[in-house]
Formats: structure tokens, C-alpha cells, sequence
């Protein structure tokens, strides 16, 4: 979580019983998918490699202590619809679509 919220990297394991790493930009939502050039499968009849993807899932943490319970609290209050923009409603992007077109 905090690494696709702040940024950063992280190895995969590749086919070829390798690892590489895939830099994360800030804001990497669940589900994003990120291509690593030549690290995939070989081409039929070629010695050329395919590209490999990787699917990023954002976990959500689990059995939190009261310190990091009270941290996510503060991050809530602090946080506005510019920070989350998935989590505006369809009524209100709707609302926002129309509110801001001249008539």
C-alpha cells in the first residue's frame, strides 16, 4: 500500500528464473499493469523474447495496532476528493460534469 500510495520499486521473479525490478509511480492504483520489455515468453520460430506483465494489487493492511489505526485516522481527516478521486461517487461526477459546463 504504501509503496504504490508513495512510489518506489519492487523485484518479480521472471520466467527465465531471474528477478526485475519495476519501478512504481505514486498514485499506482490496484490493478494497473506495468509491460517489462523482453522478459517474457520466447516468439514462435524466433529468437526474439516477448514482454512480460506485471498486475499491481494493492493490499489492504490487516490486524492494524492503535498506533497505526490512529495514523490511517489522521491520513482520513486529512485527505480530500484530490486525493481520492476513485472514491467520488457517480452522482457527484455527474454533478461536477454538468456544474461546470456554460450554458
Amino acid at each position: 500500500m504504501v509503496t504504490a500510495a508513495l512510489g518506489g520499486e519492487f523485484e518479480v521473479p521472471t520466467i527465465d528464473k531471474g528477478q526485475t525490478k519495476v519501478k512504481v509511480p505514486a498514485g499506482t492504483q490496484s490493478s494497473r499493469r506495468f509491460r517489462i520489455a523482453s522478459k517474457g515468453m520466447p516468439v514462435l520460430r524466433s529468437r526474439q523474447t516477448g514482454d512480460m506483465y506485471v498486475q499491481v494489487v494493492v493490499e489492504t493492511p490487516q490486524n492494524l495496532t492503535k498506533k497505526q489505526q490512529e495514523l490511517l485516522m489522521e491520513f482520513e481527516k486529512l485527505s480530500s476528493g484530490a486525493t481520492q478521486p476513485e472514491a467520488a461517487g457517480f452522482f457527484s461526477k455527474v454533478k461536477d460534469f454538468f456544474g461546470s459546463r456554460s450554458v
